[in-house]
C-alpha cells in the first residue's frame, strides 16, 4: 500500500466552467480521484490523504500562499507518506515549483506538482494524465525531490525538475524545461531518464519559509526607461535578459535607457543588481561584459524563475551580504544547468 499526501490548491485542475467563466470548485478531490480510479488498474493499492490549505486560481498567488502551503505540508507526518502530490494552476506553476524545490531541497520523498491545461470535464484536458504519471512516479519509487509531470498536447509525457521548469510559452499552455533538458519521459508505464540529476550529494542550508517582498524584477524591452522605477523599499534588483544574455548597455539614446546608468544608481543606494538568465562561456557580448564591469552580479546557468525565487529566499532569510552570496552560490536543487 502506497500512502500519498494530496494537497489541493485550486487552479484550472480544480475548476469548472460555469456560464463561460472558469473558477475553482469544491468538488476537485472527488472529481480527480473518481476519474483516476476509473483509469487506474490497481487503485486499491493506494491511500490518499487530502488537505486543502488554499483554493485559488494561481494567477492570484502571492508568497504568503507558499508559506501557507509549506506550513500545511510540514504539519503532516511526512515520514508516513511515500510521496506528495500538489494540484496547482499553470500560470505560476514554475515559480511554486522553484519555491518548494528550494525550501524542501533535503526532502527524502518525491513531491510532484500536477496541473491541467483545461478543466477536468473538458476532453482536451491533460490533468488526469499528469496526475496518473505523478502517482506512478511514487509507485515506482522514483527520485526524491520536487518534480512536475506534464504532457504537452500531442507530445509524450515528461517529468521536469522543479527548478528547471520554465513558464509556459506565450499564447500556449505547453511547458518545457530550460534548454529542453527534461529530466524524464514517461510512456507505456515506464520512466526513461533523459538528463540525470546532477546534485546527487545534496548541499543543504536550512531556511525558513521567508520570501522577501523587497526584490524588484525587471524585464528588458526596447526603450525601457529606468527613470520610472522607484527604489524605495527595494533590497535587490533581478534584471531579466534577452536570450543572448544581454540588455541595453549604451547611452546612445539617452541615459534613462541604459542599464549601466541604472546599475550605478542602484549601487549608490547600496542595492545589488543581479542578471539572469545567461549561459556561461568563454565568449560574451560586449554589452554583457560592460554590465558586469559596472557591478552587475551575473547568475550564470539558472532560469529567471529559479533566480527570482532563490533571491526571495536569500534576502528573506539572511541579512549579511556574505550569507546571501553563499546561499546564491550553493547548488541546492539542481538549479544550475
Amino acid at each position: 500500500m502506497k500512502h500519498i499526501l494530496m494537497v489541493l490548491t485550486g487552479g484550472t485542475i480544480g475548476s469548472t466552467v460555469n456560464a463561460g467563466t472558469i473558477d475553482t470548485t469544491s468538488t476537485t478531490q472527488s472529481t480527480l480521484l473518481h476519474l483516476f480510479q476509473q483509469q487506474d488498474t490497481h487503485p486499491e493499492d493506494l491511500h490518499f490523504h487530502c488537505i486543502e490549505p488554499v483554493k485559488i486560481l494561481s494567477e492570484n498567488l502571492a508568497p504568503t500562499v507558499w508559506q501557507t502551503l509549506i506550513a500545511a505540508i510540514e504539519a503532516q507526518p511526512l515520514d508516513h507518506y511515500d510521496g506528495i502530490i500538489i494540484t496547482h494552476g499553470t500560470d505560476t506553476l514554475a515559480y511554486t515549483a522553484c519555491a518548494l524545490s528550494f525550501y524542501f531541497h533535503a526532502l527524502k520523498i518525491p513531491m510532484l506538482l500536477v496541473s491541467s491545461d483545461y478543466p477536468l470535464d473538458d476532453k482536451r484536458a491533460n490533468g488526469l494524465s499528469n496526475f496518473m504519471c505523478a502517482v506512478e512516479f511514487i509507485r515506482q519509487q522514483q527520485s526524491a525531490g520536487v518534480f512536475v509531470p506534464y504532457r504537452n498536447q500531442q507530445h509524450t509525457m515528461q517529468v521536469h525538475q522543479g527548478t528547471r521548469l520554465a513558464c509556459s510559452l506565450q499564447l500556449s499552455s505547453d511547458f518545457f524545461s530550460v534548454r529542453n533538458k527534461v529530466f524524464m519521459e514517461f510512456e507505456d508505464g515506464k520512466f526513461t531518464v533523459c538528463n540525470p540529476l546532477l546534485n546527487t550529494a545534496h548541499q543543504t542550508m536550512p531556511v525558513k519559509a521567508e520570501f522577501s517582498a523587497r526584490i524588484l524584477m525587471i524585464k528588458p524591452y526596447p526603450a525601457l526607461d529606468y527613470s520610472h522605477f522607484n527604489l524605495d523599499g527595494v533590497d535587490a534588483v533581478l534584471h531579466d535578459l534577452y536570450h543572448s544574455g544581454t540588455a541595453c548597455a549604451t547611452e546612445q539614446w539617452g541615459e534613462q535607457y541604459s542599464l549601466v546608468q541604472f546599475i550605478k544608481h542602484c549601487t549608490a543606494h547600496h542595492i545589488n543588481v543581479y542578471l539572469a538568465p545567461a549561459i556561461h562561456s568563454e565568449d560574451a557580448y560586449q554589452s554583457t561584459r560592460i554590465l558586469i564591469e559596472h557591478g552587475a552580479i551575473m547568475l550564470w546557468n539558472i532560469s529567471i524563475e529559479a533566480a527570482y525565487i532563490k533571491l526571495l529566499l536569500a534576502y528573506g532569510n539572511f541579512n549579511e551580504p556574505q550569507k546571501i552570496s553563499e546561499f546564491m552560490a550553493m547548488t541546492l536543487a539542481d538549479e544550475y544547468i
